[in-house]
């Protein structure tokens, strides 16, 4: 179920791109539209990993570096028969972990110095487990491809907002609601692009806790990681980054502003509930 609503809302913001595409220049606009979403996808498919690891300035660590969190990942990894992902370490006091990637075999973990002082082991592999399972579900690409192209489309809107107020518009415009129907398009569509993209994240954060508890064999282990690291990171949050990485988290590294408004995450009461609930099953 999740898998198609995520496959429904990635459909959903290509058609509102495309749409932007017409808006502004007719089906020329549309087939641009389309151009610049696979320049775009492109690129992110290749770099993106690169492009966070370095904006965290994460330092790839070896067994020897963090033994403890290295040979959590290597234990996972083997037992659920997936390729060793490079282990990477952040040096911040902010506890919070993620994944990147653009396939299995192409995958990077990343942990912060905080998470690896205030979890024990098993709450450890819980974390890394919820991440690998990312890489297993190929979120890390799923929530790269959402990301660019809601980026698009609020390049695009602001083309059109920046159209409309000096009168760079289309002729046949007037039929559409003129100058004041491009703002609204300019005003809705990043929220609506925002939004989905949000719905995406959540949708992936919840299979991702099933996937990785069930990869760990032990979902209170993760519940309990997920219960220290929202009150800890509440209290410590991530300095410097951007917000428009807290998708990629375990849970949101930021507060305040607009991070605070709209939550990447699903709330963690209920994901904590899911965990529970799923270890009753086992």
């Amino acid at each position: 179920m999740n898998t198609i609503k995520t496959t429904l809302l990635l459909a959903t913001l290509s058609v509102l791109l495309v749409l932007l595409g017409d808006y502004l220049g007719g089906s020329q606009g549309a087939l641009m539209a389309l151009i610049i979403a696979a320049i775009m996808n492109f690129g992110s498919y290749w770099f993106s990993d690169k492009i966070v690891l370095s904006m965290y300035r994460a330092k790839e660590a070896g067994p020897t570096d963090v033994p403890v969190l290295y040979s959590i990942v290597e234990r996972l990894a083997e037992r659920n028969q997936m390729p060793m992902p490079k282990v990477y370490l952040i040096n911040s006091d902010s506890p919070n972990a993620f994944a990147t990637g653009r396939s299995p075999s192409h995958a990077s973990v990343a942990a912060t110095t905080g998470i690896l002082r205030i979890l024990d082991e098993h709450e450890l592999e819980g974390v890394m487990a919820h991440e690998l399972a990312h890489v297993r579900n190929r979120d890390t690409l799923t929530s790269t491809i959402a990301a660019t192209i809601a980026g698009a489309i609020t390049w695009i809107a602001n083309m059109i907002q920046w159209g409309a107020m000096f009168g760079g518009l289309r002729s046949d415009d007037d039929n559409r609601g003129g100058g004041i129907g491009a703002l609204f398009m300019a005003i809705l569509a990043p929220i609506a692009a925002m939004l989905i993209q949000l719905a995406i994240s959540r949708s992936r954060e919840y299979a991702a806790d099933e996937t990785g508890a069930r990869m760990c064999r032990n979902p209170m282990a993760l519940a309990s990681a997920l219960n220290k690291l929202q009150r800890a990171s509440e209290m410590i949050p991530m300095h410097g980054g951007n917000p428009s990485t807290a998708h990629l988290f375990i849970v949101n590294p930021f507060r305040g502003g607009f991070a605070g408004l709209f939550s990447t995450h699903p709330p963690m009461q209920e994901r904590i509930r899911r965990l529970q609930l799923l270890s009753r099953q086992i």
